[in-house]
């Protein structure tokens, strides 16, 4: 656990819960998500929190069994800040009143005027007259609790902010760490400056937190390090081996879904720049064996992730003293394998570094990124010296080609998605578009279409280009290419790619969608 001030967010189910995170991160303010049913009077008590968050949700606190956090939480003597349910389960608790609509639920853009002034929640907000906020409640708070007062209205939530000034308890009906809140920071500086944190969360002070930790956590065993190539990957191998030096061997598996010739890049980076030890385990006979005739996408992930353990596993046994498998996992990768009540949950995709474990894999996990968001990795991998224009390159998923190519993987198949990825990459980069986008891809589509070219008749793949602007992968939006880019892309696909004779563009959001096709 980490020795910095420590923010607690109690996760009630929203799902926009990682953006209070990253907002708070960006603030260098250390914070962790916990499921609600997970925060016990033990654990609060071990966590000891500077500060405490509720988040949004969709439940109704009206209804029986709804989502509470334990009553001792208020004992705590800490500043508390209840967002959307988080302040009605905080009204009702503490005595409070919420109400079911009744024409008063309030879905998006709106507008709070401000009622009374508070500096220590507010100062900076309301210069103009009044604040833009987004809204998403149903049930609103009908009765505020007792010591409370109110300092902000909105046409549907006459309590859009009211506060506890004395106990320094606020609460907000709308969201502020959403884009279409755009003075929300200032509302989360002012909350964590009232708690006293001194937003000293940074890389450097990470760096050598983690690598005091890996020491403490190895000893004198080996560690294995998956190592894919992506940022993730390389970071935590980077940062591995500051830590332990030749304790260190990274297991390069390539498993047939790689990008064109990205093996031998990774191969000699590692290999000659960073002289570390690498083996690298050509195993593309076996996870595209097994994965022959495997169309669903869970399958798929699940297949790799099995497989993943198993080959680090049989090069684990050449290893004398190896007793740790080091991964890239993510923050996000936890939060999204992970259900809000910590319980049996509808899982939007497992995460090969995490949903795909299995229970008995014989090594001990290392995986000193499990705290951190993409964009503190790549700051994480400046801190360590890593080139810019590595650090910079989109992210590429553990599965691979796999998820790209939605249905039956063939050999066939990922060769032609790799000709046409290297033709769209290489396009991004000549228009100079590569650092504005988040990822870019393309999948191949499970249909084939008809053509024409010259004067025969073709019956062909057809692909979808994919490219995203996003801050940490949690939200995403399309890149707006023009249609001169995206007709001149599809032009040299057709004519250089054998086997695609239909181009797409996708243009969907996540959400609803994901990044990723599968």
């Amino acid at each position: 656990m980490s020795t910095h001030d420590r923010l607690l967010i109690i996760d009630f189910g929203s799902q926009v819960t990682q953006l209070i995170a990253r907002r708070l991160r960006e603030l260098n303010v250390y914070c962790e998500i916990h499921p609600y049913q997970n925060v016990t009077d033990a654990f609060l008590a071990e966590f000891a929190p500077k500060a405490v968050i509720f988040s949004g949700g969709p439940a109704s606190v009206i209804d029986d069994g709804s989502p509470r956090p334990p009553e001792s939480v208020f004992d705590l003597g800490v500043p508390i800040l209840g967002i959307c349910y988080g302040q009605q389960v905080m009204m009702h608790m503490l005595g409070g009143k919420v109400e079911r609509g009744h024409g008063t639920a309030e879905f998006g853009r709106a507008y709070v005027e401000p009622k009374a002034r508070n500096d220590d929640l507010l100062f900076g907000w309301f210069l103009d007259g009044r604040e833009q906020v987004w809204m998403s409640h149903g049930d609103h708070v009908s009765q505020i609790a007792p010591g409370f007062e109110v300092y902000g209205t909105s046409p549907n939530a006459p309590f859009a902010i009211t506060g506890d000034p004395a106990r320094r308890f606020f609460a907000v009906q709308f969201h502020p760490e959403v884009h279409h809140t755009p003075n929300g920071k200032t509302l989360y500086e002012n909350f964590v400056r009232m708690a006293g944190f001194k937003g000293d969360w940074t890389m450097g002070a990470y760096r050598e937190e983690a690598i005091a930790r890996i020491r403490e956590q190895v000893g004198d065993s080996h560690v294995i390090c998956g190592l894919s190539g992506g940022v993730d990957s390389s970071v935590t191998a980077i940062l591995l081996h500051e830590a332990i030096g030749d304790q260190l061997t990274c297991v390069f598996v390539d498993h047939g879904l790689l990008r064109m010739n990205e093996a031998d890049e990774v191969v000699s980076m590692f290999r000659d720049h960073y002289n570390i030890k690498l083996i690298h385990a050509d195993e593309s006979d076996l996870f595209l064996g097994e994965l022959e005739g495997v169309s669903d996408p869970e399958t798929k992930r699940k297949t790799i992730g099995r497989l993943f353990i198993d080959v680090f596993q049989k090069y684990a046994g050449q290893i004398d003293g190896a007793e740790f498998l080091a991964q890239g996992t993510l923050y996000p990768d936890v939060i999204e394998s992970v259900s809000f009540s910590g319980g049996p949950s509808v899982t939007i995709k497992s995460h090969h570094n995490v949903g795909g474990l299995p229970e008995k894999m014989g090594l001990k996990l290392v995986e000193p990124l499990r705290e951190l968001f993409k964009d503190e990795v790549r700051a994480l991998g400046h801190e360590l010296g890593l080139p810019a224009s590595f650090i910079g390159r989109h992210p590429f998923p553990g599965p691979g080609l796999a998820i790209r190519c939605p249905g039956e993987i063939t050999r066939d198949k990922l060769d032609i998605l790799r000709k046409a990825d290297a033709v769209y990459i290489d396009q991004i980069r000549k228009h100079g578009l590569y650092d504005e986008i988040w990822q870019a891809f393309v999948a191949i589509l499970p249909v084939r279409t008809v053509g024409v070219m010259g004067d025969g008749r073709t019956y062909d793949y057809a692909c979808a280009l994919r490219a995203v602007t996003s801050v940490d992968g949690m939200t995403a939006d399309y890149y707006p290419f023009t249609h001169d880019f995206l007709g001149e892309t599809a032009t040299r696909i057709i004519n250089e790619v054998k086997g695609i004779n239909r181009v797409t563009y996708d243009i969907t959001s996540k959400p609803p969608g994901t990044i990723e096709w599968e």
